[in-house]
């Protein structure tokens, strides 16, 4: 299905939401502000197929820092575009208050956090230099500002949240837990390999593409085992190469694991003092999309049902909450 095809399903669909006396019913699903619509798709697909209304969240932004237009300005930045260590220390100590969020997040049930970019190091609770990976210069601190009060917001106030790759370290980030901030550097500093486990080695045009892999649910009390039931996820589309690095002495559990070239990594963490937040560290919402436009890939991954499980899962927390 093209792209346009695509988005004028879901659009109609959105519609028709808004439109009908159901709708009010329905339970609202905020999906975190990011630059590009066309990010938004898969995510929103899959929220409408698990039955509910995806709602794209507004920019937040903190109190005390100028924008050029939608960006922060460029003084509170680096050179490699991350947040200077005052600003996020700030951040930190404030996180939402001061904000709009509260405006922003009124009405809404639950919240999803996409995959991207790196997160500005200098937002650890423990603030870590810059990896010095060239190659690996993708960092967007107008996002992450907008994201870390989010998110802030989401958990003082029990909003249930599903983080989703970049979304799940994002959530360990603001839960005080470190991040390996590239996997390939880190195993190497181990003494193994990359096995492009995680993403795709470069093809001849350089780009990457998604790895399916196992994923170990090593806590069968956790919000992961009751959504999926079995103690192996398959097919977990994989692509990124940071991490989140330890839980100890954070909120959080640690409830997936991969194990590469004998290295146990994190998969899925919780957070053990709210109802639901949950980040996993693949993308169940590009098997969603994937399946559905039968690309050629699609048997490597789960199947649809099991990718809008987490969705589903995360809407009925919403729904228990109301």
């Amino acid at each position: 299905m093209k792209r346009s095809t695509f988005m004028r399903l879901v659009l109609t669909a959105m519609m028709c939401l808004s439109l009908s006396s159901w709708a009010v019913a329905q339970v609202r699903v905020g999906i975190a502000w990011q630059r590009s619509v066309d990010n938004y798709d898969r995510v929103i697909h899959s929220i409408v197929a698990a039955g509910g209304q995806p709602v794209i969240l507004q920019q937040l932004r903190p109190a005390g820092i100028d924008y050029d237009s939608i960006n922060v300005s460029k003084k509170y930045l680096d050179k490699h575009g991350i947040l200077l260590q005052p600003w996020a220390d700030q951040v930190k100590r404030d996180t939402w208050h001061g904000s709009k969020a509260e405006e922003a997040l009124r009405g809404v049930d639950a919240v999803v956090f996409l995959g991207g970019g790196d997160v500005s190091p200098t937002l650890l609770a423990t603030p870590q230099p810059w990896h010095g990976i060239e190659a690996e210069t993708n960092h967007d601190a107008t996002r992450d500002l907008s994201e870390y009060l989010t998110m802030a917001y989401c958990l003082d106030h029990d909003i249930p949240i599903l983080g989703l790759c970049r979304g799940m370290q994002l959530l360990g980030v603001v839960s005080g837990a470190p991040l390996i901030q590239d996997l390939p550097a880190y195993l190497n500093s181990l003494g193994k390999s990359d096995r492009y486990v995680h993403r795709s080695d470069r093809d001849r045009e350089g780009e990457r593409h998604y790895t399916a892999h196992d994923v170990l649910v090593i806590d069968h009390q956790s919000l992961l085992w009751r959504i999926v039931g079995t103690n192996t996820i398959h097919g977990a589309p994989s692509w990124h190469h940071q991490v989140v690095g330890d839980v100890t002495g954070t909120p959080l559990r640690v409830t997936g694991i991969t194990r590469d070239d004998g290295v146990e990594v994190i998969e899925a963490i919780e957070r053990t003092d709210k109802h639901f937040a949950l980040g996993v560290q693949f993308h169940p919402e590009t098997a969603v999309r994937k399946h559905l436009d039968h690309e050629a890939d699609e048997a490597l991954f789960m199947p649809t049902n099991e990718g809008l499980a987490y969705f589903r899962a995360l809407i009925q927390a919403a729904r228990r909450r109301r």
